[in-house]
């Protein structure tokens, strides 16, 4: 007989998240990047772009939305997960994206982020100058 083991699934926040850990079986773990974004985004100034994953050219930054971002445009596009908070991003009217929405910012369309509380963006784009790293800070480096 076989016993399942019971997961709960819990979601995160800035106020509520639980570190996590990747339990590498046979490898090393400097091989992998792992984070959390809920802690990477509490360490951050609002709106700065955090590498959290990486892909040849493509990066997933975590985002603390906090407050009203400069207006920014790109020539790819972009996707923006809400992972905590409500921050909204303007285009051509007004997008409100909640927790748990993700939203495409089509390259060339100007927009901003705004949050009347602290909360965290988990944004897939490609790697640019605003893209800051911070490896040693937030990549787990023993099993």
């Amino acid at each position: 007989m076989v016993w399942l083991s019971r997961f709960t699934t819990r979601f995160g926040s800035l106020d509520d998240y639980e570190k996590g850990r990747v339990e590498v079986i046979d490898d090393e773990p400097h091989h992998y990047a792992f984070s959390n974004v809920f802690e990477t985004a509490s360490r951050s100034r609002p709106y700065e772009k955090v590498a959290v994953g990486k892909n040849r050219q493509y990066v997933l930054e975590a985002i603390r939305a906090e407050g009203t971002s400069d207006w920014r445009t790109c020539a790819h596009d972009e996707f923006a997960l809400v992972m905590d908070g409500e921050p909204a991003g303007p285009r051509m009217g007004e997008i409100t994206a909640r927790r748990g929405h993700m939203t495409l910012l089509p390259s060339g369309a100007a927009y901003r982020f705004h949050a009347d509380r602290p909360g965290v963006i988990l944004m897939q784009t490609i790697e640019g100058p605003d893209t800051v790293y911070k490896w040693a800070e937030i990549v787990q480096t023993t099993p």
